[in-house]
C-alpha cells in the first residue's frame, strides 16, 4: 500500500462496486483506481448471498430504470460471462399459476414482459409445464428462456482483478474499512482504518451500510436501509432431479420479493427460497443474528413501522415459515405437491438491503445521488447483480454528468 494517491476511488468491491471499478478503468485506462472492500475478501455479502439467477427484467415497470438496466445489464453480463469463462447457462424459468386466481397476474406480468421486450416469452398450458417440469403442478405459466443462472462470486473477483489487469497502479485493498471523505482544495481525502487515501472522485456502492455512508458525508436522505433476511432450502442429492431449470410462482405484486421458488444453481444443485423477514442485523446471517445499532436504528425510524402497519399479516406469515420447516415447505408444496420435507435441508441466508422511504414505502427503484463531488449508490435492488455492468454506466455518467 505505498501508494496512497488515486485518481478514483471506489467504497464497496461487492458486484456493483467492482463493475464499476472495472467500468472506469475501461473509460480511462490511464487512471489509477483504488477499490476498497471492508471484509478480508470479496462476495461476502448480497453478491455471494442470493438465488444466483441472471433476470429477464420481466416483472419490472416499464420505463424503469430496473427495466431498462435489467435488459441492457443481462446483455453486457451473458457478453462477459463467455469472454472470461465465468460459469453461466441461459436455461430459462417458467413462472407459474397454480389456480385460476393467478391468472389475472400471471397476465400482467406477461403483458409487462412485452412492453419490456423479454424476449422469447411465451404462455404454457398444464401439459406444457410438465414437459418442462414433470414434478410441477400448474394451470398455466409463462416460459421465460432469457433468464438464467451464473456464478456472481467468480464475475464479482473477475471483474476485481481487471482493473490491475488494465493499470497495475490499480488495486483492490481488502480488510480496508471506510470511515469518511474529507476535502482539501480540489482532493477528496478518504479516511479508512488502513489510513488515508486522496482521489479526484469518489463512489460508494457500500449495499447495506449504504446510507449509514452517506450520512457521515452529509447526503441528503429520504430513506433508510433496513435489513431483510432470506432463508434458503436446497434439495439432499438424491432429489435433485426433481428440478431442471428455474421456477416460480406468480408473486405478490404489493412486495418487491418474488416468493419462495426453486433454483438450479450453476454447480448443479436445486436451492429452494428465499423467505423474507426482517432482520435484527444488516449482516447476520443466523435466525438468531442480533445487532443492537441496527435494530435500534430500524425500529426507531418511522417508515420501518409505517411499513410493518401496512403488512403485518404477511410479515407474521414469513416469520412462523422462517421457525418451521414444515411451513417452508406447505408453501414451496403449492409448486410441487409431492415434495416431501425430507427432500430438503437447510443451507444459506442472505440479506437484502431494503431501502423505505419515512412513509414505509419499499423503494423499489435504483437511487444514486452526487453530494459535493462524492457518489453514493444508496438503493441498488434486485436486478443489480444481474444489471450490475449497466448499473456501472449510470453511475459514471452520475460521477461526470454525462447525462
Amino acid at each position: 500500500m505505498s501508494n496512497k494517491n488515486f485518481d478514483f476511488i471506489i467504497v464497496g468491491a461487492g458486484i456493483v462496486g467492482a463493475a464499476t471499478a472495472y467500468k472506469l478503468q475501461l473509460k480511462y485506462p490511464d487512471k489509477s483506481i483504488a477499490l476498497l472492500e471492508k471484509e478480508t475478501a470479496i462476495g461476502k455479502h448480497q453478491t455471494g448471498r442470493n438465488s444466483g439467477v441472471i433476470h429477464s427484467g420481466i416483472y419490472y415497470t416499464p420505463g424503469s430504470y430496473k427495466a431498462e438496466n435489467c435488459r441492457i445489464g443481462r446483455e453486457q453480463l451473458v457478453a462477459f460471462a463467455k469472454k472470461y469463462d465465468i460459469p453461466y447457462e441461459a436455461c430459462g424459468k417458467i413462472i407459474v399459476a397454480t389456480d385460476a386466481s393467478e391468472l389475472d397476474k400471471l397476465e400482467d406480468i406477461f403483458n409487462r414482459g412485452l412492453a419490456n421486450k423479454t424476449p422469447g416469452i411465451r404462455y404454457l398450458n398444464a401439459d406444457e409445464i410438465q414437459e418442462k417440469e414433470p414434478y410441477i403442478v400448474g394451470v398455466k405459466a409463462i416460459h421465460v428462456p432469457s433468464a438464467g443462472i451464473i456464478d456472481y462470486v467468480a464475475t464479482n473477483k473477475k471483474l476485481a482483478s481487471l482493473i490491475s489487469e488494465i493499470n497495475p497502479d490499480s488495486q483492490l485493498m481488502t480488510s480496508c474499512t471506510y470511515l469518511k471523505t474529507t476535502h482539501q482544495e480540489n482532493q477528496k481525502i478518504v479516511h479508512t482504518d488502513l489510513g488515508n487515501f486522496t482521489a479526484n472522485k469518489v463512489i460508494l456502492c457500500t449495499g447495506l451500510q449504504s446510507d449509514r455512508n452517506a450520512e457521515k458525508d452529509q447526503a441528503h436522505l429520504d430513506l433508510k436501509i433496513v435489513g431483510f433476511r432470506g432463508d434458503y432450502y436446497e434439495f439432499v442429492p438424491e432429489q435433485q432431479h426433481k428440478i431442471n431449470n428455474l421456477v416460480y410462482p406468480v408473486p405478490d405484486p404489493r412486495f418487491p420479493f418474488l416468493g419462495v421458488h426453486f433454483t438450479k444453481m450453476i454447480n448443479g444443485t436445486v436451492e429452494c427460497g428465499p423467505n423474507a423477514v426482517f432482520s435484527f442485523a444488516r449482516e447476520g446471517y443466523r435466525k438468531t443474528s442480533f445487532n443492537f445499532k441496527d435494530t435500534w436504528e430500524a425500529l426507531t425510524y418511522k417508515g420501518t413501522w409505517k411499513l410493518f402497519a401496512k403488512f403485518w399479516r404477511k410479515g407474521i406469515d414469513e416469520y412462523k415459515r422462517a421457525f418451521s420447516k414444515k411451513l417452508f415447505v406447505k408453501e414451496l408444496q403449492k409448486l410441487m405437491p409431492k415434495l416431501a420435507l425430507s427432500d430438503v435441508i437447510p443451507c444459506k441466508s442472505g440479506i437484502r438491503a431494503q431501502a423505505i422511504d419515512p412513509e414505509g414505502n419499499m423503494v423499489d427503484d435504483f437511487k444514486i445521488v452526487e453530494k459535493d463531488g462524492i457518489i453514493h449508490v444508496l438503493n441498488a435492488p434486485s436486478p443489480a447483480a444481474t444489471a450490475c455492468l449497466a448499473i456501472a454506466d449510470e453511475i459514471i455518467d452520475v460521477a461526470f454528468q454525462e447525462k
